[in-house]
């Protein structure tokens, strides 16, 4: 397949898994940014053609992006996974609470597509955020996920505004708004709730979505859903 792909947020849960998904295919060549850059070293050791860069959204870093890609060549594909949940009622939410939500969610992505954009392949290129159910207009809501909901809802509005300002280049942009993985922040929102799909499977479905489809639709919000949540 020969793509250059860069996976934010990928050092743990459906982001880890992503990272492996797209490792398989030999001629690709990975490179992943996360808090936990440790954690993505030990996991992705033996996977050559992977490459691990410290980036915490929260205190967004434009050098350590730029400084990463300067000599990688064009970017085929940007996966926006990173992403901050704090589950608390709406009156004990702090204001720290809401900053760090949204700076990692929303603001950190889109500083992000600011500095990649100049490097992705203006031939055919796709971003693709990596949004929640909980931030598709509509869908049932859940106490407590304020914050979160409504970041991964503004991660939507950025999607459609992007894609239409950049429908006229090569750089495509959409959304998927997953329902329930078995993953770490899963457990911490809805303790116990046993999901339909782990990370391997959604990673599988996320990076067939991401290599495939982005000469068919743009600055589209899509519900990958079985469940509620």
């Amino acid at each position: 397949m020969n793509k250059t792909i860069i996976i934010i947020g990928g050092s743990t849960g459906i982001g880890k898994a992503l990272v492996e998904e797209a490792a398989k295919e030999p001629s690709n060549k990975i490179v992943a940014f996360a808090r936990k850059d440790d954690l993505m070293r030990e996991n992705f050791k033996a996977l050559d053609n992977v490459s691990t860069y410290h980036l915490d959204l929260e205190f967004f870093d434009e050098k350590k992006i730029s400084d990463a890609i300067a000599n990688i060549g064009e970017i085929d594909i940007l996966i926006n996974n990173a992403g901050y949940l704090v589950k608390n009622n709406f009156d004990k939410l702090s204001h720290e609470d809401l900053l760090k939500s949204y700076q990692i969610n929303v603001i950190g992505i889109m500083q992000a597509v600011q500095v990649i954009i100049p490097k992705m392949n203006p031939n055919g290129s796709h971003i693709v955020n990596i949004s929640s159910m909980g931030g598709f207009q509509g869908s049932v809501k859940f106490p407590g996920l304020t914050a979160y909901s409504t970041s991964k809802a503004a991660l939507c509005s950025f999607t459609e505004l992007f894609g239409e300002e950049y429908k006229d280049s090569g750089i495509k942009m959409n959304c998927l708004c997953l329902g329930a993985v078995q993953t770490e922040m899963l457990e911490e929102a809805f303790p116990g709730f046993e999901a339909p799909h782990s990370p391997e499977e959604m990673a599988s479905f996320i990076y067939t979505f991401a290599t495939t489809q982005g000469d068919f639709m743009n600055g589209k919000i899509i519900p990958v859903s079985q469940s509620t949540p």
